[in-house]
């Protein structure tokens, strides 16, 4: 995005910020209307098979991502989402970014509820493009006490009986600077987090078993047919809009229509999601 149009849409968002958050109006109202999907909210789930899982047992994988806490996404939607995350009893948790719409502090009403979402193995958690705008100190620290450790180019290693997994976090491709030959130092079973579908361009051909990002919300506001008037910024926000896709290599790639809403307090025809994928 060119700097000149990141700022001006910094200062709509703003001020809409400004406009929809006294009393928090505009996430009740639209609620009460059903515009906000939340409740309940809606998990996908797959079955993914990877025939290098070494493990005795399944690794069950869930993922969430934009949840962007603030003047536009109602509270409620947040529990409704964490509530059910911790219901899916994953081994691993992952969060892709967006935590926060505008206001770094809003992420005191969502890091709570995160860290009631048991996950044995770990939560991890890469930053999205409306993170790196806000106060990232801040976010880290919230998200750190939660038990979420975020990742920007790293590489962890799951403990056992699931260490021969790795969990890859890529910045994010919007506004940060993604290195995707982190995963040449990554062996075994390789899943990539990352907040947009441009992760894939800074991941060129290197393999992964499973990719997961949020960014595009499945367009938020999706008209009767299918049309989306606004996906966000990204090369391949539209070649990659919402959903399961499978990719040159033997790779798979999941789009989420993600949790709250960015912009406009309403989401139309494009219900909030979670995720959870069976590794088998």
């Amino acid at each position: 995005m060119d700097r000149r149009d990141d700022v001006k849409r910094r200062k709509l968002e703003m001020i809409l910020d400004r406009f929809f958050r006294p009393g928090r109006w505009a996430t009740r109202a639209s609620y009460a209307l059903g515009l906000q999907s939340g409740r309940p909210v809606h998990v996908d789930c797959h079955e993914l098979p990877v025939s290098r899982l070494n493990a005795s047992r399944p690794l069950r994988v869930a993922f969430a991502s934009d949840f962007h806490a603030g003047a536009t996404t109602s509270a409620r939607v947040l529990a409704n989402a964490c509530a059910a995350l911790d219901a899916l009893a994953p081994d691993v948790l992952l969060l892709g970014g967006d935590f926060v719409s505008v206001r770094a502090d809003d992420i005191h009403a969502l890091a709570p509820l995160l860290a009631k979402v048991h996950a044995p193995l770990g939560k991890f958690g890469v930053f999205g493009n409306h993170d790196l705008r806000a106060n990232r100190g801040v976010l880290v620290d919230a998200l750190a006490a939660a038990g979420v450790r975020m990742l920007v180019n790293e590489v962890v290693r799951l403990p056992a009986p699931h260490d021969d997994v790795r969990i890859v976090g890529l910045d994010d491709p919007i506004r940060g600077a993604p290195r995707g030959e982190v995963l040449d130092a990554a062996d075994g079973v390789r899943i990539l987090l990352m907040h947009a579908p441009d992760g894939l361009l800074a991941a060129g051909n290197r393999h992964f078993d499973l990719a997961l990002c949020g960014h595009t919300h499945g367009g938020q506001i999706v008209l009767p047919g299918g049309t989306m008037p606004y996906l966000p910024h990204g090369t391949l926000s539209r070649e990659y809009p919402v959903g399961l896709f499978q990719l040159e290599g033997d790779r798979t790639l999941l789009v989420s229509r993600g949790v709250g809403c960015s912009t406009l307090p309403m989401r139309f025809g494009c219900p909030a999601e979670i995720h959870v994928v069976t590794l088998a």
